[in-house]
């Protein structure tokens, strides 16, 4: 049986936020995402004062965090400890710490869990970066969106000029993201075999959401149930 899923994975500044958000928008499904749970996570983390580079601490921590997922304004949100960190989770302090935080293999079994109870209300877009490899493989449709580093850094630096960072040094932390990303143990960024790959590198957002909008199997889809306007557990 498919998860009612459309899943867009890809490495950071791809584009798969924005336009995870706007397939959902389009298609009347709930957007999630995923990141931003481990980032939640990693908030968490550095607010009970322990070492993101710390597995052993971090993976205790994970077991005591309490993370409540409910709907609303389109997408499924969450709070965490019964607070909703809101743009807290964009810090330079969580931007430090998601990496080694969402490496620890209690942290990745604690998010893809949540994730896999976001059904419950309606069908989604959920986009990340394992989430058609092992989150929702039965997902109806995947997409993995990629671009050259060089584009991605551009788009990193546009977003981050406020922090005072240098191309140069976006595209080294981007790089260093990609690594860890790649070679962890568990769920590494990957492709799926059964997705469609789109290199965004020269495609703007309009572009890339009419691409996935025309692909194949999502025009067709049954019109979604959006499911309870708001629950909460």
């Amino acid at each position: 049986m498919h998860a009612d899923v459309i899943a867009i994975d890809g490495p950071a500044a791809s584009g798969k936020s924005t336009v995870a958000r706007r397939v959902a928008a389009a298609l009347g499904r709930l957007y999630v995402d995923s990141g931003a749970v481990y980032r939640a996570v990693a908030w968490e983390v550095n607010r009970r004062g322990i070492d993101p580079r710390d597995a052993r601490a971090v993976s205790a921590a994970a077991a005591r965090i309490s993370i409540a997922t409910f709907a609303g304004g389109g997408a499924v949100r969450f709070k965490v400890g019964g607070i909703e960190p809101g743009d807290a989770l964009r810090t330079e302090e969580v931007n430090a710490a998601v990496s080694p935080v969402a490496a620890v293999p209690a942290v990745r079994a604690l998010v893809t869990g949540l994730l896999r109870e976001m059904p419950r209300f309606g069908s989604l877009v959920v986009e990340g970066r394992d989430i058609g490899t092992a989150v929702f493989p039965e997902a109806r449709a995947k997409f993995y969106l990629e671009a050259s580093p060089e584009e991605r850094a551009r788009r990193r630096h546009a977003e981050s000029r406020a922090a005072g960072l240098s191309v140069s040094a976006v595209r080294d932390s981007i790089g260093r993201r990609d690594r860890i990303d790649s070679s962890r143990t568990v769920a590494p960024l990957s492709v799926a075999p059964d997705a469609t790959v789109i290199d965004t590198t020269a495609l703007s957002i309009d572009e890339v959401t009419d691409r996935i909008l025309k692909a194949d199997g999502i025009r067709t889809l049954p019109r979604p149930d959006a499911g309870p306007a708001a629950r909460e557990r």
